[in-house]
């Protein structure tokens, strides 16, 4: 039999390790890459891998920065940068061009910890939009800068301004002017699907939300959809959760959907789950609004709620998990 002392700092170290235990921090970070009708026979015979290549790649960029103890602010803007890079999605190079032959750009970012954003909306010359929105947000008082103003504010940060043709790819070149002759999409060609996108946790429990979008193809008048809208496109409070959305943007303003979920959680004590299911399935749709959300909560629990055929994503966390999707089922 162990002496009394014995038994007793035996006891305080099993205590001592099973608190340790569950205060162990879950990181998790989960992307996407647009929601719509995304036709199987679009993705070609190979299922798509070009767009699972590229959202690997980034989804394992932010996990990197999370694992080896980066910011969740960091892990989301390494992921959607890869993302608006790749010209297969609607973000940066390669994003959808406007009624005048031009990509017009938008982004957004949110910090959990504090409720600091920043945004961009309508750059024509900014080869990362995500790295100027959130240079608003640390280096401006300001949430959301427009157009030329948002470029003079990045000529004044540093930034060299590149050509908006390095935007335009001769995919979409062929998309735009399809539209303009009034030609149905073809079988093969994957609409615009809305936004790129990126959600994460990092080991202090502090929550991030970043989004990127080219916008509509064919838009005018300097059309500004959700992405760019806190509380809309993007949102992330560490009392809930941190959520990107991706869908037809007038419907998400409208709804306030990235806030919304979030509300529904706080107010109601709902799980991320729930909050996120009851949101998209059912607010959203029973409004008319077609898309999805990436969410994450504190306490690394992720939730890639769409209402849409489908929709481009990723989630990975320090549990094992590692999915990438485009399809439900």
């Amino acid at each position: 039999m162990l002496p009394r002392t014995s038994v007793w700092i035996a006891s305080i170290w099993l205590t001592m390790s099973v608190v340790q235990a569950k205060e162990t921090p879950v990181i998790t970070i989960a992307i996407h890459g647009g929601a719509g009708v995304i036709a199987r026979e679009q993705l070609g015979p190979d299922g798509g891998q070009a767009y699972r290549d590229g959202l690997a790649a980034a989804l394992d960029a932010g996990y990197a920065v999370l694992e080896n103890g980066g910011s969740s602010l960091d892990a989301v803007s390494a992921a959607v940068r890869l993302l608006e890079d790749n010209p297969l999605f609607n973000a940066g190079r390669g994003a959808v061009l406007n009624h005048e032959g031009e990509a017009e750009l938008d982004a957004s970012i949110m910090d959990g910890r504090d409720l600091r954003a920043g945004a961009i909306a309508g750059v024509k010359h900014v080869r990362n939009p995500i790295d100027l929105a959130r240079r608003v947000m640390e280096h401006s008082p300001h949430v959301l800068l427009h157009g030329s103003g948002a470029e003079e504010f990045a000529l004044q940060q540093g930034y060299t301004l590149v050509p908006n043709d390095y935007f335009r790819t001769p995919a979409r070149k062929a998309q735009l002017e399809r539209i303009l002759r009034g030609q149905a999409q073809p079988k093969n060609e994957l609409a615009a699907l809305g936004t790129v996108g990126a959600v994460a946790v990092d080991r202090a429990g502090n929550v991030a939300a970043a989004t990127s979008t080219g916008g509509m193809a064919d838009k005018r008048w300097s059309r500004i959809g959700d992405s760019p809208i806190i509380g809309a496109g993007t949102y992330a409070d560490n009392a809930s959760c941190a959520v990107s959305a991706t869908g037809h943007g007038e419907f998400f303003m409208r709804k306030v959907v990235a806030y919304d979920v979030c509300a529904m959680m706080q107010y109601k004590g709902w799980s991320l789950e729930r909050a996120a299911r009851e949101v998209v399935q059912t607010k959203l749709k029973e409004f008319g609004g077609e898309g999805g959300i990436i969410a994450v909560d504190a306490k690394g629990n992720a939730a890639l709620e769409f209402n849409s055929p489908g929709m481009f994503r990723g989630v990975r966390d320090s549990k094992g998990r590692r999915e990438i999707a485009i399809y439900d089922k």
